[in-house]
């Protein structure tokens, strides 16, 4: 597929790409370091950013369970 050509929702060459990015960081040896260095760095940082991931979920819509969305039998 050419690099000009949108593949929507189903882009496999860009997750086959993020999948060996990733697989390729793993196996480096970096993960530690790296978690250490996003940790938050104070009481008052850590406070925030809870705060600010509890705001991330109220605004997601819940989801239904999946009986409520497959069609009534009959």
């Amino acid at each position: 597929m050419s690099k000009a050509q949108n593949q929507g929702e189903g882009d496999y060459e860009a997750a086959e790409r993020y999948t060996n990015a990733t697989r390729k960081f793993v196996a480096s040896g970096k993960v530690e370091t790296a978690a250490r260095a996003a940790a938050p760095t104070s009481p008052e940082e850590a406070a925030a950013l809870l705060r600010a991931a509890g705001r991330d979920r109220q605004c997601v819509k819940p989801q239904q369970p999946a009986a409520k969305l497959l069609p009534k039998p009959g």
